[in-house]
């Protein structure tokens, strides 16, 4: 292929089976390889999958890049399918993935040229592998992949994702059932738990999500997910949680990676962190001049390759959306394992789609240096409650005004709607519904003369008080369209005893005001004109995450739940706001 050429598809697809491959330890892991059935020896790309390489839904790679003059290894990943061993999520996917790929380079069809591409786990392991700095790996483009699984994964800083984890830790156990040979003695158990378990990834029955006390799941799953009953004993942050944490190893990450993420996807936090990061520190020059971002407007979808502009609940993103990202991968790994386009690293490093203008945009670096980070200030007359309350938003700070409060009972918490989440519906939906119940606060600002643009990380200061010594408060960001549909844009959450540390949590005092730093991750927004900015607070979201007992107990212990008095401040000396980052116009 002539330099500045993108590859073509001109080759029919051959077939490897099964080919097996022993890890240093002596367990053997087994893979497929896809490649074009031709002379010659070609670059290769590793996929490493516990979603079974045979069957692998959305496997859209398989075609793609074998016709274009590359050889595609699909492995089963360790303890999962045709592979040997047992699994045991993220813990061997450093070593597993530096051997498959140094194993990968020598197979006769290849040219010794490594890249690895993949989604979701299939992205966990290229930067879990990527610090392991295997000789032949020259490129990677990992796709909503987590790497922060206490902070943002398994855990959201303390909070337990109980609505995905149980979903997905389900779902995962069968196959291990399968490989013991008591998958159908279990099977009627395990469905009893899902409210559809026709489909192979279904969300439970709201019974099973209200269970107690909640490390019973660890015992319920244990034959088929063993890992779950650690997880949930780990509930602070520490040694268990860092040994898989990839953040303090990007400074030995010595290769380029196409980061690809959206803002709805339940590890958008990580795919941020992990450019950022490596842009940073990763361990030569080449490589961090080498690391790129693409951020869409989608939720967590399977696949991110087929065009759509859709995807993300009740919305629809527009033309521009559909995007073929198999077509921007190509590009990526034909520059440095075929190099074509030798200019293309002097393009602008970070690509975001701009939700509410519904365009794409190039920006040369993340977070946007431009940006006037604005605080808008909560404010009422102390009776923010509801959608009819008198909450409301301004960019003058509070002098002494009556705080706001609500009662959170855990018997009847906040229902999930959408956003950032797995195993339930992501995405965007109508948030009236919610702003109706009396334990949400709605803080609602005037209508925008201008269009106002909100790019970059958000966070809340919130200034609250609770009857409990440990409960949780939760923050969504809203856009009020003309006709009032309440369009979620952001949200964060935080635990009460973790506002200080996740390694050394304490409770707090019952009525004592404290100062929650929350994050709320980040977005790529366009409040248009005519639209309100508004802010939710309250306490609970579930099923997405576990319950505050408000009792102060161990995570996951509790078998009663006790109500907490929750209050909101805006006054002089604790005046709440939201810290948005406003791009000017």
């Amino acid at each position: 292929m002539a330099t500045g050429e993108i590859s073509q598809p001109m080759h029919k697809v051959k077939i490897e089976r099964g080919l097996a491959m022993r890890a240093r330890d002596g367990v053997t892991l087994y893979a497929d390889v896809y490649r074009p059935d031709a002379p010659g020896k070609f670059p290769v790309l590793v996929m490493r999958t516990p979603y079974d390489k045979s069957q692998q839904i959305g496997l859209t790679e398989r075609d793609y890049f074998p016709q274009r003059g590359y050889v595609l290894v699909v492995q089963d990943t360790r303890g999962r399918f045709s592979s040997e061993g047992e699994f045991y999520p993220f813990v061997h996917e450093a070593n597993d993935g530096y051997d498959a790929i140094e194993w990968a380079a020598a197979l006769p069809w290849s040219s010794g040229e490594v890249g690895t591409v993949g989604q979701s786990y299939l992205g966990l392991v290229q930067y879990q592998a990527a610090p392991t700095r295997p000789p032949h790996l020259k490129v990677m483009c990992p796709v909503s992949g987590p790497v922060t699984y206490f902070e943002n994964c398994i855990f959201r800083r303390g909070v337990f994702e109980l609505g995905w984890d149980l979903t997905y830790f389900l779902f995962m156990s069968r196959n291990v059932l399968e490989r013991k040979g008591i998958y159908e003695k279990e099977r009627a158990t395990l469905d009893a738990y899902l409210d559809k378990p026709e489909l192979p990834f279904s969300p439970l029955t709201a019974a099973a999500y209200r269970h107690l006390p909640v490390r019973d799941w660890g015992e319920r799953l244990r034959a088929g997910a063993p890992y779950l009953a650690d997880f949930l004993a780990n509930w602070r942050d520490g040694d268990y949680w860092a040994a898989t944490d990839v953040r303090p190893r990007c400074t030995q990450v010595n290769v380029p990676m196409l980061h690809v993420g959206s803002w709805y996807d339940a590890f958008q936090y990580d795919t941020l962190a992990m450019y950022t990061h490596l842009k940073q520190n990763a361990a030569t020059e080449q490589a961090r001049h080498g690391q790129r971002l693409l951020m869409g407007p989608w939720a967590h979808l399977l696949p991110y390759a087929v065009p759509t502009s859709r995807g993300t609940g009740d919305i629809d993103f527009g033309p521009e959306a559909k995007i073929e990202l198999h077509a921007i991968q190509l590009r990526w790994f034909d520059h440095f394992l075929k190099g074509a386009e030798p200019a293309m690293l002097d393009e602008p490093p970070v690509r975001i789609f701009v939700m509410g203008e519904n365009r794409w945009r190039d920006e040369w670096e993340w977070p946007l240096k431009r940006t006037a980070y604005t605080k808008i200030y909560l404010r009422s007359g102390g009776h923010a409650n509801t959608l009819s309350g008198d909450g409301a938003l301004s960019l003058k700070p509070p002098a002494d005004e009556p705080n706001d409060g609500y009662t959170y009972d855990p018997e009847n918490p906040v229902p999930t709607l959408g956003g950032t989440t797995l195993g339930l519906t992501p995405g965007v939906f109508d948030q009236r519904e919610i702003e109706t119940r009396p334990d949400v606060l709605v803080y609602t600002g005037a209508t925008l003369e201008s269009d106002l643009e909100v790019t970059g990380p958000i966070a809340m200061k919130l200034f609250a008080a609770s009857s409990a010594p440990d409960t949780d408060f939760i923050v969504k960001l809203v856009d009020v369209r003309p006709d009032g549909y309440a369009h979620n844009i952001a949200e964060g959450v935080i635990r009460a005893r973790f506002r200080d540390s996740l390694s050394a949590p304490t409770l707090i005092k019952p009525g004592e005001i404290y100062a929650y730093d929350i994050d709320m991750w980040s977005t790529s927004h366009m409040f248009r004109r005519g639209h309100r900015i508004r802010v939710e607070i309250t306490s609970s979201n579930f099923p997405r995450y576990d319950r505050n007992p408000n009792t102060g107990g161990e995570l996951g212990l509790d078998t009663e739940l006790k109500t907490a008095h929750q209050s909101v401040f805006h006054k002089a000396d604790a005046a709440s706001y939201l810290l948005l980052p406003v791009i000017p116009r």
